[in-house]
């Protein structure tokens, strides 16, 4: 049932990450979120079948941290694309 908690904290973070990063009309409020979310199932699982303890602090550090960072970066790396994508189709159309 620890996983449960992981999940959520690794989801409340990743609303923040939503909330703390630019060009938030790009993109949708729920990709970081799914991000953090499925990257905190992926490592604590793995952390868990290395041999650490599902109550261990380094199980929890390790999963947030990791899942807060990948979100970060790759919501980022998704709005810039889609901004860039944006600014090419608007130049392609004669807009800009």
């Amino acid at each position: 049932m620890y996983i449960v908690l992981a999940l959520v904290a690794a989801i409340a973070f990743g609303v923040g990450v939503h909330f703390a990063l630019p060009r938030r009309s790009l993109r949708g409020v729920a990709l970081a979120p799914s991000i953090a979310g499925g990257i905190a199932a992926i490592v604590y699982a793995v952390c868990t079948w290395s041999g650490l303890g599902e109550a261990n602090p380094i199980t929890w550090l390790v999963t947030l941290v990791v899942a807060v960072l990948i979100s970060w970066v790759g919501t980022d790396a998704i709005s810039r694309a889609r901004a860039a994508r944006d600014a090419a189709s608007a130049r392609r159309l004669g807009l800009v």
